[in-house]
């Protein structure tokens, strides 16, 4: 694997997981803007697993707090870290039961495309501005209810559209529920911990099967480091912009950049 695309993919994939911007439409587009071939199963893998580090590392706090309050539930008690624990229980099941039938159907590839990428991008960016100016402030992840986690679950779902954005979406439906905007990030990265997690054990199944990795072991550790700073740094950088710009900015990102998708089509047909 050439060393450019080992660092263009750990680089995008780091940047662009936890920001509102869907990084799985980053990681389709990349190599065709810089006209590589598309990465390995392998580099995916570890480009995830420095992802999940990150947020990990970042979060390790609550995700103390989540451990601890697991293990209260078999005395019987409710903490409140095994109550965000409950909450991202309840979020994650839908995205999950949908990434199963899109891959086991096959019908992923068919929503890989450039154009259905530069529609969801756009599409998706109006409702996400829509809910951070006008949805209320007062909720904070810990005062989040079971129905408003099942509610970002469900919107979780919708994100299997490359473009739509993962992230973006549950921020966006935090938002119109009304949680506060570092709370609705917040609850979006922490739910990304299972999803992440349980993309790299499909990914590391297919690899297992015999897949050709395309990369060596050394590339992969690479890999997992580029993508593990660079997610740090997206995770600070987005906590700190919400609070002091809301959304907006990434929401005008979303619109150049489908517009540029479309552009390049058009110019291409």
């Amino acid at each position: 694997m050439s060393l450019m695309l080992l660092v263009l993919i750990a680089i995008v994939q780091g940047l662009t997981e936890f920001l509102p911007v869907s990084s799985s439409a980053h990681l389709i587009l990349a190599p065709l803007a810089f006209g590589v071939e598309p990465q390995s199963v392998l580099i995916d893998v570890m480009a995830h697993l420095g992802s999940l580090l990150a947020v990990m590392v970042y979060f390790r706090k609550e995700i103390a707090q989540v451990i601890v309050g697991v293990l209260a539930w078999f005395s019987g008690q409710m903490t409140p870290g095994g109550r965000l624990a409950l909450l991202v229980v309840i979020a994650t099941p839908p995205v999950m039961v949908v990434a199963a039938v899109l891959y086991f159907t096959g019908w992923m590839d068919l929503v890989r495309s450039p154009a259905v990428i530069a529609a969801a991008t756009l599409v998706f960016a109006l409702p996400l501005w829509l809910a951070d100016r006008y949805g209320p402030r007062v909720k904070t992840v810990e005062t989040l209810t079971y129905k408003d986690a099942a509610v970002i679950g469900l919107a979780q779902a919708v994100a299997m559209i490359p473009g739509s954005s993962r992230s973006g979406l549950m921020m966006t439906a935090a938002r119109m529920l009304g949680a506060e905007r570092s709370a609705a990030a917040r609850f979006a990265m922490l739910t990304s911990i299972p999803v992440i997690a349980a993309f790299g054990l499909q990914s590391g199944i297919d690899l297992a099967r015999g897949e050709d990795p395309g990369a060596s072991l050394t590339d992969g550790l690479i890999a997992v480091g580029l993508s593990f700073a660079a997610s740090l740094v997206a995770i600070h950088l987005l906590l700190k912009l919400v609070d002091r710009f809301g959304f907006l900015p990434f929401v005008i990102y979303r619109i150049a950049l489908a517009f540029a998708i479309l552009a390049v089509i058009i110019w291409v047909v």
